[in-house]
């Protein structure tokens, strides 16, 4: 078979030209998909699980380390970078290529042809090679997860959660269409999203500030979240009440 690539990069005509000139330096090579941003790629790594990654350094969504990190030890790397400093260190040590922003045919095709003579062997694992690119990814606030939807896995980004809900060992993941399960506690998540974002309003249940409609009492006077998308609305126990008291 055909070894195949997914190209991320967020300049469209860079993109394209990438896409373009790997057709003329290597035919046989099947690009399977492209990304603008880091997250589709992410997404496209999973759904294709290709032999190669051309990927750039900075992307909107999620970085090209970020993706790297994802795909270490499943795909051949090769990041796309207007920065010579950074790709040059972790080049030495063998384990990912890199191209040069503005793209020399010349250096692509350098970059091919290492790349033909290593995919007989698995891809090498970057743990040593991604800290010497760039400095290690600060703590941020979660930005994805990969949630059980059925007998599928899928990657939902925090802005399309509408909230979350322990459930006996996992914990509900609810979107404006569907539900989905992770085995993270919500303890643990609540230390990984955005208290901006996400208010934990019961012990079992932590909400997504954009999907709420509105407040409103039931008959027994007990606070509850009305939702945008979502017909079901939300307990907010006591200690939480607080959080609604500017709506």
């Amino acid at each position: 078979m055909n070894p195949t690539a997914i190209v991320a990069e967020d300049e469209a005509t860079l993109r394209q030209q990438l896409v373009e000139q790997l057709g003329q330096l290597w035919p046989e090579l099947n690009v399977v998909a492209e990304a603008a941003d880091g997250i589709a790629a992410l997404r496209l790594l999973g759904e294709h699980r290709p032999d190669i990654l051309f990927l750039d350094i900075q992307m909107p969504g999620a970085t090209g380390l970020e993706v790297a990190r994802q795909a270490n030890g499943r795909s051949r790397v090769v990041f796309v970078t207007a920065y010579d400093e950074h790709a040059v260190t972790a080049f030495e040590q063998g384990a990912v290529d890199y191209v040069l922003k503005p793209i020399s045919a010349a250096r692509l095709f350098t970059t091919v042809t290492r790349l033909k003579e290593r995919l007989g062997s698995p891809p090498p694992r970057l743990d040593a090679v991604l800290p010497a690119i760039g400095p290690a990814t600060p703590k941020n606030w979660l930005r994805w997860i990969n949630a059980s939807v059925g007998q599928n896995l899928r990657l939902i980004t925090v802005d399309e959660i509408v909230y979350f809900q322990a459930d006996n060992k996992y914990t509900r993941v609810v979107t404006a269409e569907g539900e989905a399960l992770i085995r993270k506690p919500l303890k643990e998540l609540a230390e990984e999203l955005d208290p901006n974002q996400f208010w934990q309003i019961h012990r079992s249940t932590m909400v997504n500030v954009a999907a709420v409609a509105g407040v409103t009492r039931d008959f027994r006077g007990r606070m509850m979240v009305k939702l945008k998308g979502r017909a079901e609305t939300l307990h907010v126990s006591d200690s939480y009440t607080h959080l609604f008291r500017q709506m």
